[in-house]
C-alpha cells in the first residue's frame, strides 16, 4: 500500500528537472510539503507553482549551488529560517564527466567530488537527527548501476556512485532500529540532462528509462514492508549489476571499458 506522507517535509537536491522534478511531483501528489533545491531559479519557480496548483501543499525553493564551499550550511540555514523541520531527504543532485583522467579539468572534478559525494555526506548527516526521530519519512540517495563496478572514461564519476552506494547501505544499517526508510537508488541511463552536461550519449550503458519509470522503482521500494538498502531500476539493469558482482574485476573492467569505448 502507498505510504501517506501528508503533513511531512521532503528536501529534493537537483530538483529543478529530470529526477529531482519527478520525485517532487510524486511525493508531492502523497501530500508532503517540498524544500527543493537547485541553481536554477526559474526552472524552480515553474515547478513549484505547478506543483502548488495541482497538489495544495507548500513548496518552498532554495536557489543554491551545491558544489560551493558551505552550500549545506547555507541549506541547513535556510531550511531553519522558515521554521522546518525535515522528514525526507532526496539527494538527487549530481554530474558526471566522460574522458580519461589523465585530460580532465581538476577543478570540475573537485566540483563533481563536492557535489556526488560531499553534499550527499553533509546534507545526510544534518538533518539526519530530526528525520530518525520522525520516522514518518525517508532518505533516498541516487546512486547509480555505475556504482558496481569501475568506469573507465568516467572513473571518477563511478567511484564517487560507489561511494555512495557503500555510504547508503551502512547508513540503512546503522538505523535499523527506527521507522526512517533508507534507500541508494541506482538508475541506469536515464532520460535526463545528465547526458547534455557529459556531452555525449556515448556513456550511457543499456536501455534508457524514464523519471517516472525510476521514480516508481525507488517509490515501491519506500512502500515496501522492509525497504531494500539498496535498488536498481529496470530488469535489464539488475542482471547486468548482479553479473558485475559475481564475476571477477580482471573480466568486468575491460568490459566496462570496451562499452564506453563504443
Amino acid at each position: 500500500m502507498p505510504l501517506n506522507h501528508r503533513g511531512t517535509t521532503a528536501i529534493i537536491t537537483g530538483a529543478s528537472s529530470g529526477l529531482g522534478a519527478e520525485f517532487a511531483r510524486t511525493f508531492a501528489a502523497r501530500g508532503a510539503n517540498l524544500v527543493l533545491v537547485a541553481r536554477r531559479a526559474e526552472r524552480l519557480a515553474e515547478l513549484a507553482t505547478d506543483i502548488r496548483s495541482k497538489h495544495g501543499v507548500e513548496v518552498h525553493t532554495i536557489v543554491l549551488d551545491l558544489t560551493e564551499l558551505g552550500a549545506t550550511d547555507a541549506l541547513v540555514a535556510a531550511v531553519r529560517e522558515r521554521g522546518l523541520s525535515i522528514d525526507t531527504v532526496i539527494n538527487n543532485a549530481g554530474f558526471g564527466m566522460r574522458g580519461a583522467l589523465v585530460d580532465a579539468n581538476a577543478a570540475r572534478l573537485d566540483e563533481q567530488v563536492r557535489l556526488n559525494v560531499g553534499a550527499v555526506v553533509s546534507i545526510t548527516r544534518a538533518f539526519l537527527p530530526e528525520m530518525v526521530a520522525s520516522g514518518r519519512g525517508a532518505l533516498v540517495n541516487v546512486a547509480s548501476t555505475a556504482a558496481f563496478v569501475p568506469v573507465p572514461l568516467m572513473a571518477v564519476y563511478g567511484a564517487t556512485k560507489a561511494f555512495v552506494l557503500s555510504f547508503t547501505e551502512a547508513v540503512a544499517f546503522e538505523t535499523r532500529d527506527s521507522s526512517l526508510r533508507v534507500t541508494a537508488m541506482c538508475p541506469g541511463a536515464t532520460r535526463t540532462e545528465f547526458f547534455d552536461v557529459v556531452g555525449t550519449e556515448d556513456a550511457a550503458v543499456g536501455s534508457f528509462q524514464t523519471p517516472p519509470q525510476v521514480v516508481a522503482t525507488a517509490m515501491r521500494a519506500l512502500d515496501a514492508r522492509r525497504t531494500p538498502a539498496a535498488i536498481v531500476s529496470g530488469r535489464a539493469n539488475r542482471a547486468t549489476t548482479v553479473f558485475a558482482r559475481i564475476m571477477p574485476r580482471g573480466i568486468v573492467v575491460p568490459l566496462t571499458a570496451r562499452m564506453m569505448e563504443h
